[in-house]
């Protein structure tokens, strides 16, 4: 084998690890963008777990990707442990798709067709679609097409470059000795623990077998080594996860090794004492991708009423960490193994962003609460809480920040400048919730007191902000455009409560029933309300803009306004009714 052939090789093996690559991407595209997010909504049937396990397998052409998928859920606290289970076990099986697909670089046909012919009539196909057609999705089948025909090539190429091994010597001496079961299984796993992907060294293994230097004494324990192998990319992935994401690996690996060892003890017994012709025979494409099949879907069935046995031993091996997290911060969501599926991702980013809403609008109401019954252990719960949203804010902007360098589609790069536009609201609302909670104890030291009709503004103030504040929330959570348009005529309304409260604390400082000292906490106070108002229209706007692309939030501001909006005027009406009504006791 000379330096040409070397160089073919690896020539080949690139194309065909970029054509398998580019496969899972197309396949993916077809089946949906938000494919892996079918994964987090899994029952608690483990067939059904097995079952969609091995279909996403299939399509993202890795049983590693799936399963470091999972974990990342676990560990996010969005699926169960016992779930897990069974899709590990169906991305086993659903990565011997890739071996299949490879049995077709030979196939021969009449009339002078051969599997070149074919490849290179795919890849013209290929690159019509995905040129001159205007539709995405005929895009996408395009992009199969020619990632096929790369793959196909790639195969092609390295069986070439390995047929002068046939009659290598050095090459047939190393084989002998890979003739040992455990000697050809260690190599099976260091290849795909190095190449990090089953498919993948399976594909090598078939192109290898071309030569016919390889017998099923050699392949059959070499893909059981390559099924231990591809746990070594998920083990990596685990670090740094919590248990539970950490025994998601780990049972991976077990289910594995308990399959490997179940099947070589018995069998290679068995051929101790009864040998088996067909262990002598060469090996071939369609028989290791037959034999990569039974294996997997046998293992699957002998395990798979033993779940319970497989999470137990993960429980055992994989203790609890005795530290706890902050209940208040929970960042698991935000995993980063989700980056590379930014629909799962943003996703991940929205029910962040609504722990960080809650704790920020949580906040707020406690501050108020504090003027009608002041309570120091909620004044610091307010003051540590602060820091938890602030963290959100941090966590959740970087990590979009890592996403949108992915490369997002149009649609989710609105998704994710909806959610960074909301960040900053959120966080300025905790933010005056601590000045407000200040207040409220500055009010307390210094033991001042507000005029009756003082207390009245302030607690018409204090309903008309909560109520926005509410508003604003189910707005974001549940992305309601109803509950959204609603906020922009209360947050006017609010505006002039506010300046009408402006007026008669003046009236009060001028007649002498309010001190100035009281004014001072009063004219604060007014102003944290009316910034308050303001960001929860900044995030009501938000949410119209995440459903209409196009707006634009100083248009629609001016708009509602100035234009002819009967809903926005039913809603201003029905608000000033409640909370501009001529207040008494002046």
């Amino acid at each position: 084998m000379g330096i040409a052939d070397v160089i073919s090789l690896l020539g080949g093996l690139a194309f065909f690890l970029f054509g398998m690559s580019l496969l899972g991407d197309g396949l993916k595209r077809v089946a949906g963008s938000r494919l892996e997010t079918i994964l987090g909504r899994l029952t608690s049937n483990p067939v059904k777990g097995v079952l969609l396990g091995a279909l996403v397998t299939a399509v993202i052409q890795s049983s590693s990707a799936t399963t470091v998928m999972v974990v990342g859920f676990v560990n996010a606290g969005i699926m169960q442990l016992s779930n897990a289970v069974g899709i590990v076990m169906g991305a086993n099986i659903g990565t011997t798709a890739t071996g299949w697909i490879l049995t077709l670089a030979d196939v021969e046909g009449g009339g002078g067709f051969t599997s070149d012919t074919v490849f290179a009539a795919v890849a013209f196909v290929g690159i019509v679609l995905f040129f001159f057609c205007r539709k995405q999705t005929k895009k996408n089948v395009g992009l199969i097409l020619l990632a096929f025909s790369v793959l196909m090539s790639g195969m092609q190429a390295m069986s070439s470059a390995m047929d002068p091994l046939r009659t290598n010597e050095a090459f047939l001496q190393f084989i002998s000795a890979a003739s040992n079961p455990a000697v050809s299984l260690i190599i099976g796993l260091i290849v795909t623990a190095v190449i990090q992907s089953s498919s993948a060294s399976i594909g090598i293994l078939q192109a290898l077998s071309v030569t016919g230097a390889i017998s099923y004494e050699v392949a059959v324990p070499m893909v059981l080594g390559m099924c231990i192998g591809a746990c070594v990319p998920v083990l990596l992935s685990a670090i740094g996860a919590n248990p539970n994401g950490k025994r998601t690996a780990v049972i991976y690996l077990y289910f594995n090794i308990v399959g490997s060892a179940l099947f070589m003890i018995p069998f290679y017994l068995l051929h101790a004492f009864v040998p088996m012709d067909f262990m002598a025979q060469a090996a071939n494409p369609f028989g290791i991708a037959m034999f990569n099949t039974v294996f997997k879907v046998a293992a699957t069935l002998v395990q798979l009423p033993f779940t319970g046995v497989l999470v137990r031993l993960a429980v055992l091996t994989v203790r609890e960490d005795s530290s706890e997290e902050d209940e208040e911060f929970q960042e698991n969501l935000l995993d980063e193994r989700f980056l590379n599926y930014p629909p799962l991702a943003l996703e991940q980013c929205g029910r962040t962003v609504e722990r960080m809403a809650a704790a920020s609008f949580k906040n707020l109401n406690r501050s108020m609460d504090l003027f009608s019954a002041f309570n120091p252990e909620k004044y610091e719960k307010i003051m540590g809480r602060e820091n938890v949203v602030d963290r959100y804010e941090d966590r959740i902007g970087t990590y979009l920040f890592h996403l949108n360098s992915r490369g997002l589609d149009e649609q989710q790069t609105v998704i994710s400048s909806h959610y960074l536009h909301c960040l900053t609201d959120l966080e300025r609302i905790s933010d005056h919730a601590v000045h407000i909670a200040e207040l409220a104890k500055e009010i307390i030291d210094k033991e001042l007191d507000f005029s009756a009709s003082g207390v009245a503004d302030l607690n018409r103030a204090v309903n008309a902000v909560r109520e926005i504040v509410a508003l604003a929330q189910q707005a974001l959570v549940q992305e309601d455009m109803a509950l959204a348009s609603r906020v922009e005529p209360l947050e006017e309304v609010i505006s002039d409560m506010l300046e009408g409260m402006k007026l008669r604390h003046i009236r009060r400082l001028q007649n002498g029933t309010c001190t100035l000292e009281v004014g001072f906490v009063f004219n604060d106070l007014i102003t944290d309300f009316e910034r308050v108002a303001a960001h929860c229209s900044n995030v009501a706007l938000a949410v119209l803009e995440l459903r209409d692309g196009d707006l634009q939030f100083h248009d629609y501001t001016r708009g509602v306004r100035q234009g002819d909006q009967p809903e926005f005027r039913r809603w201003l009406a029905c608000y000033r009714d409640k909370y501009l009504t001529t207040p008494t006791g002046e």
